[in-house]
């Protein structure tokens, strides 16, 4: 099947790779995976083996009815699980034809994880995200995740290399991104990924992260989260500035206010937004 660059399709090809993601992953027999953008199935067949139920879900509907039709997968749509949510398996894997990104996530995890071994308490369901997923939907993809309801208990993602890196940074090369990823969790990357791995070849090259130790966020108000990146967008406002200067100037605060603030939590008024840990942007948010 030709690709469609236009869901940004890169199929890959490289066995050695899907291995090593496999062996990242350490997949016990009860590990309940969601995975997004299956496409051909080489991974999907590859976590069955591993683990006892795959949801696999893929906006191509050829993809989808392709890949159900020739591994004998139970197939559904977003629209009948929000009329009859509960998939009802009848082997070890799912497709679901749909845009995950307009998904109700809370709503297919209650309902598919009910009942289970995997069901921890009310706001915990230990599952695991396992995805070579489309680099144009990187970000939104891990926000939805991280956001949601319930989080995941682990999320190996193939994404672009220079995105790896951003998201794996350490305080003196920080990003927004980096961030706003490790204040529901922390994240590594594993290994990197020549783009000669897939067909076709992308113009970049991958790898693969762990985001994993997810926050249960039960105890954090929208209020608190919002303030959080209200502040944290504020100190990047402007590249290479102080991030004294950044935060007066975004917040409309006097210069002195804000030294003092900084000093009290233990900030150097002269240091840069990207030098800053996350513990540190969660002490500045409160005082701010």
């Amino acid at each position: 099947m030709q690709p469609k660059k236009s869901l940004g399709q890169n199929f890959l090809r490289d066995k050695n790779i899907l291995d090593k993601i496999i062996r990242a992953a350490d997949l016990k027999a009860d590990d309940f995976v969601i995975e997004i953008g299956p496409g051909e199935g080489v991974l999907t067949l590859k976590l069955i083996k591993h683990t006892s139920k795959v949801i696999a879900i893929e906006k191509d509907e050829n993809l989808a009815e392709k890949l159900a039709k020739n591994f004998q997968f139970s197939i559904f749509s977003f629209q009948s699980i929000s009329n009859d949510p509960i998939l009802n398996f009848k082997n070890k894997a799912a497709v679901i034809v749909g845009d995950m990104l307009k998904a109700n996530l809370p709503l297919l995890i209650e309902n598919n994880f009910v009942n289970s071994d995997l069901f921890v308490d009310s706001n915990r369901f230990n599952y695991k995200v396992i995805a070579n997923i489309p680099y144009y939907i990187t970000s939104p993809i891990i926000k939805l995740f991280l956001e949601t309801k319930y989080p995941p208990k682990e999320m190996i993602l193939m994404v672009q290399k220079e995105v790896a890196e951003r998201i794996c940074a350490s305080p003196g090369q920080m990003s927004i991104l980096a961030v706003s990823v490790r204040y529901y969790a922390k994240a590594e990357l594993l290994f990197h990924v020549d783009r000669k791995s897939f067909w076709p070849a992308p113009e970049v090259d991958s790898a693969v992260i762990r985001i994993h130790e997810t926050r249960n966020m039960k105890h954090e108000t929208k209020e608190d989260t919002k303030n959080f990146f209200r502040i944290v967008k504020a100190g990047f406002s402007a590249k290479r500035k102080m991030l004294l200067n950044n935060l007066s100037s975004s917040l409309h605060l006097e210069k002195k206010i804000v030294e003092e603030k900084l000093k009290k939590v233990g900030i150097d008024p002269s240091r840069r937004a990207q030098e800053l840990s996350v513990e540190e942007w969660k002490k500045l948010a409160k005082i701010m």
